[in-house]
């Protein structure tokens, strides 16, 4: 990755762009800024041009991830014909995103289970609880069109939506094969919205969700 003689913001983009690669390659908590400076071909010092600390360099990098995948997902969602088919859009969109930046769990996971809070902890945080608002917010319209039952508890239906997101991507972590998330997320998905007691739901095409992932 060259990054010499580039201008103050796209290095700062470079230098998270770096640390999201390597986290898809080891264990982020053992990125060091040695590391981070040896990907980008500069030296530490000039790392520290731009960032602080490495916390400040850990935060702007869950902010970029909040930043992606929020708006992957309103893309996914407002590209849809109801509010149940956004949730399964996305559900899918969700699944691409991490398997493009297959660091990005690793660093999710990382970051929620640190005991103190950190100003990427706290960002991860106000993620998780943007996202959940989300959700519940096209849960509640599914219920308004019918879609679902009208009894659904939105807020759990919220919880238990990332919940499925977080165990599919932890298996397949596990199983050393993030790409399989991929192949078993509709069947998941369909399990949740019947739970809901909503039925057929025209899925997405997989052309339509290359076009929303691009």
């Amino acid at each position: 990755m060259q990054t010499k003689h580039l201008p103050a913001e796209e290095r700062r983009q470079r230098t998270v762009e770096a640390v999201v690669a390597l986290a898809g390659k080891q264990n982020p908590s053992e990125i060091t800024t040695a590391a981070i400076a040896s990907e980008m071909s500069v030296t530490q010092g000039a790392l520290f041009r731009h960032f602080p600390s490495k916390e400040a360099i850990w935060q702007a990098v869950m902010e970029w991830v909040a930043d992606r995948l929020l708006d992957r997902i309103d893309r996914a969602a407002e590209q849809s014909s109801s509010p149940l088919a956004a949730l399964h859009a996305i559900f899918m969109s969700h699944i691409e995103f991490v398997i493009e930046h297959p660091g990005v769990p690793r660093m999710m996971f990382g970051e929620l289970q640190r005991a103190e809070a950190t100003p990427a902890k706290k960002v991860a945080h106000a993620l998780m609880r943007r996202y959940a608002e989300r959700l519940a917010h096209k849960l509640e319209e599914a219920k308004a069109g019918g879609e679902v039952l009208g009894d659904t508890d939105t807020k759990a239906a919220a919880i238990l939506f990332i919940g499925m997101i977080q165990g599919l991507v932890m298996q397949s972590m596990l199983a050393g094969n993030l790409r399989a998330a991929r192949a078993k997320a509709p069947g998941v998905i369909e399990i949740y919205s019947r739970g809901l007691g909503a039925g057929y739901v025209d899925r997405p095409s997989e052309a339509k969700l290359r076009q929303t992932n691009k």
